[in-house]
């Protein structure tokens, strides 16, 4: 091989690695800052999320932490009520979870026989799934409650299948990672093919 083919040889891996470390970089710098993907593992929140949907969640919309901390460099927007998120569960913060919220900081909240309240007033609802409406559970009479500062009330849209804010208290804003956004994939465990009609939607 000549010094010239050698030399040529040389360049071309290099072009080759420093396109790759740059493609890790930037992988890296979107996955910690801007948007992360998430499976959804249990159907607590259906019929809005399915079993085996794929979410991209907004990293940034509501801050940007410190790497490895819950510490912010910067806090964006505050979560807002019906803001679906995505967060560590509290009792266990290794395990994510998503919910809605349904409660902001320093709002009263009641269940009252499946009924939920907020501040007082009856909270209408059109995105829960009741599976077992004439039934009432041990999560349908809670409260009064008084949501923490700095911290948010989250339930399931799947109301009786749903361990949440009801079971194991609010959600400290720290442990946050972010808002769901968009279904980017989507597979049918029972029937083993994809559902295409969900990709791209809105996750609202």
């Amino acid at each position: 091989m000549s010094e010239s083919s050698e030399k040529k040889g040389k360049s071309i891996l290099y072009d080759y690695g420093e396109a790759l470390l740059v493609a890790v970089v930037l992988a890296l710098i979107i996955r910690t800052f801007l948007f992360q993907a998430y499976t959804i593992p249990s159907g607590s929140m259906l019929q809005t999320v399915q079993i085996g949907d794929y979410v991209l969640v907004n990293k940034f919309v509501y801050g940007v932490k410190i790497p490895f901390t819950d510490k912010y460099l910067f806090r964006g927007a505050d979560p807002k009520i019906g803001d679906i998120i995505v967060f560590k569960y509290p009792r266990d913060p290794g395990t994510d979870y998503i919910k809605r919220v349904v409660g902001l900081p320093g709002d009263v909240i009641e269940m009252r026989n499946k009924q939920f309240y907020r501040n007082g007033e009856p909270v209408k609802e059109d995105y829960i799934q009741q599976l077992y409406p004439d039934v009432i559970g041990r999560l349908d009479n809670i409260g009064p409650v008084t949501v923490p500062e700095d911290s948010y009330f989250v339930m399931g849209d799947n109301r009786d299948n749903s361990e949440d804010s009801r079971a194991w208290g609010c959600v400290p804003r720290s442990y946050i990672h972010g808002k769901a956004w968009r279904i980017y994939w989507s597979w049918d465990g029972d029937t083993h093919t994809p559902r295409l009609s969900r990709l791209g939607h809105l996750v609202k």
